[in-house]
């Protein structure tokens, strides 16, 4: 009978510990700050400002920016497909009291070169963190 009371106690001493010690910090909640998202477009390059949070402890984070750039005529034509093309760029950004501010920019290339009166229109513009499987779309 002695010897099950000290079990018990052992028990309760070892779960009351386990839940009084504080957490181990990690990554529980990692989401893109929405209204943090600054878009800026200037010819054939994109740059993409914004911010994450809930990142815990960790030391940095892999953010990659991906979009559809399209060559489009002055009167707003959809291009052929050989004016459109995919454009990427990442970059590895440290992390602060568990957010990350990052600035991305990627440069869309063309064959042939999309020259004036030719603009380039970014689409389909997502912001990813594959450090944590966490992807979202961004609005110009």
């Amino acid at each position: 009978m002695r010897s099950s009371r000290l079990v018990v106690v052992v028990v309760l001493t070892a779960l009351v510990a386990l839940v009084a010690a504080p957490a181990h910090a990690h990554a529980d909640s990692p989401r893109f700050v929405d209204s943090a998202f600054s878009v800026r477009a200037s010819g054939p390059t994109l740059t993409v400002d914004g911010r994450e949070a809930g990142l815990g402890d960790q030391a940095e984070v892999r953010i990659v920016v991906t979009a559809l750039a399209l060559c489009v005529d002055g009167g707003g034509d959809r291009p052929e497909t050989e004016n459109r093309t995919s454009a990427g760029a990442a970059e590895d950004v440290p992390v602060r009291n568990g957010k990350a501010q990052f600035s991305v920019t990627l440069m869309a290339s063309f064959q042939p070169r999309c020259a004036p009166p030719m603009t380039v229109d970014f689409r389909d513009i997502r912001v990813s963190d594959i450090t944590n499987d966490v992807t979202t779309v961004v609005r110009p």
